[in-house]
This record gives C-alpha cells, structure tokens and sequence, in this order.
C-alpha cells in the first residue's frame, strides 16, 4: 500500500491510498479536473478508485468530492452529519451519487480495502479519521483535528503508517496577519494541530510506526521545514527510525509529490 498526497494545505486536500489492485481517495478539496490532472502526473490510475471517503465537509476538503464521484462512478462515504451538509448544501434533488454512511467503528468494506471512522476534535458536523486497512497493513489519517484525545490515541498509535496534520508553529500563528478571533479557533481544541502538538504525539505513542506523512500544513503560519525540524527534534532517540514526508501542494521546490510505502 501506498499513500500520495494531492494536494495538502489550506487550499485544498486530497489523498491517493493504493494497493496493487484498487485504490481510495481520501477527501477530494480541489476541482475534479485539478484532482485527475494531479492524479495523473503522480502516477496514480483513476480506473482503480473504488469509492471517495470525506473527513468533513468544509470546501478546502469536498470541492470535487461530488463532480468526481458522479465521473468515477464511485460513492462518497462520510460519518452521517457529514453527509447531511452535503445534501443540505447542494438540495436533495440534485444527488446523483451514492451516498454511504460511516458508523463510528464499524468496518466498511470498500473493494480490498476495509475501512473504519474514528470522530476527531475539529469544528465540523460530525468530522473523522480514517483507518484504512488491506492485505493486514493499516493507514490511518488524521488531518484535521485541534488536540488528539485519549480515543484518537487509540486508533492513530495501531497502524502501520500515519498522515497526521501538523498545521502552524505558534509563534509564526502568533504573529501572523490571522485576525484575533481566527487565531482562537485555530488554537482551539477544535481547531488545528499545531507542530509541537504532533511532534509530542509521535514521540510518546508512534514508537512501533516508521513511516509517517505529516499533512495540511498552512501556508500563511508554516512551512515544511519547521514542520520537519519540530517532528525530528521532538522524536528525540526515534528520530533516526522515522521515514517522515511532509505534504504540500505541487511545486518544484516542494519535491511534489509527497508520498509513503506501506
């Protein structure tokens, strides 16, 4: 199994898991065409994904979710008040995909893939994580979340990769041009996680994972580099067993694109 990241970041996020056979999507926050284009120049193969799984419904994550799905020919799957934002936004009349809810905990059987959604602390209706598991090796992703809670702890520590987020580093979100209350939210328990709040993460509960994607970092108050530096350092004695990729959109500077082998 592998795990491409599209497009990770305040703009836009989409991730590309794939086994030798199938594959998933995990959110789909750009245009359906930018997400094929971008597909395609990864490497990835449209004709295998067999559905699209949203974390949430907030735009940076289900721009194309719908346009793409109805090409694809694939359902969308998210938590039940996931999906309620979608057909309150776009009208009941006009879906024409197959919508498919997620239980908390439940296995989804998806293809080759089996998939479970654990709920996580952001400021959505019913926002998630997901652990995507094929042939015995497990992904979890987790890109949108203000703390990890002792639950979360749970499923994010028993995997075998992990895309986590790891948004600001504070003193740049500090003194950043965000206004005060936007500053709050993204501080706030269900608002974003920062670099040290993932770092302090993967140094106390990932020591059995070695391969971790560190995701939706922002523009504004990160950059890779801080984020890659903070992760290293707070490892500490891990840090050498660590294979981190850092997610961010397309970009020659960026090494674009990011991905992990399972």
């Amino acid at each position: 199994m592998q795990c491409i990241a599209l497009a990770s970041g305040s703009s836009g996020n989409c991730l590309y898991v794939e086994s030798s056979e199938e594959a998933l999507l995990v959110d789909a926050g750009l245009s359906k065409r930018e997400i094929l284009v971008r597909l395609r120049d990864a490497g990835g193969q449209e004709e295998k994904i067999r559905g699209i799984l949203v974390t949430h419904e907030h735009i940076d994550h289900i721009r194309g979710a719908y346009a793409l799905a109805r090409q694809l020919k694939v359902p969308v799957y998210a938590t039940g008040g996931t999906l309620h934002e979608i057909i309150r936004c776009r009208g009941s009349g006009t879906i024409a995909v197959d919508l498919v809810r997620c239980r908390w905990e439940e296995h989804q059987e998806i293809g080759n893939f089996s998939v479970e959604a654990f709920p996580v602390s952001h400021d959505a209706k019913e926002p998630c994580g997901f652990r995507i598991t094929e042939n015995g090796t497990s992904l979890c992703c987790c890109t949108d979340t203000g703390v990890i809670t002792t639950e979360m702890e749970g499923w994010l520590s028993r995997c075998d990769g992990l895309v986590l987020e790891s948004n600001h580093c504070p003193e740049m979100l500090r003194t950043g041009p965000y206004p005060d209350m936007l500053k709050r939210r993204i501080r706030s328990r269900r608002g974003h996680l920062s670099n040290p709040d993932a770092a302090a993460f993967i140094r106390t509960r990932c020591t059995d994972i070695t391969r971790i994607m560190l995701a939706h970092l922002s523009e504004v108050n990160n950059t890779p580099e801080k984020a890659l530096v903070t992760v290293r350092d707070g490892a500490g004695l891990f840090a050498g067993d660590l294979e981190i990729a850092v997610a961010s959109n397309p970009g020659p500077e960026a090494g674009w694109p990011r991905r992990i082998r399972l």
